[in-house]
């Protein structure tokens, strides 16, 4: 993945914990949009291994089933 589209999810996960998606979103979309399959791949894993940066947890976990009904 090339050093300036690593730094652009790295900034798109900031500014997700930050409740600012919008602006999230404009910078990481380009790049992605942008990658070629090569890179779109290495997006893709980073993206699934990084959930935790966008959420701001420690560590992530499966939603259990039927979670929503369980209210």
């Amino acid at each position: 993945m090339h050093p300036s589209t690593l730094r652009a999810l790295q900034r798109a996960a900031e500014l997700t914990r930050q409740n600012k998606f919008t602006e999230a979103v404009l910078i990481a979309e380009p790049v992605i949009l942008n990658a070629d399959i090569d890179e779109g791949d290495e997006i893709r894993r980073w993206l699934t291994d990084h959930v935790a940066d966008f959420t701001g947890q420690k560590e992530t976990r499966p939603c259990p089933p039927n979670a929503a009904s369980a209210e």
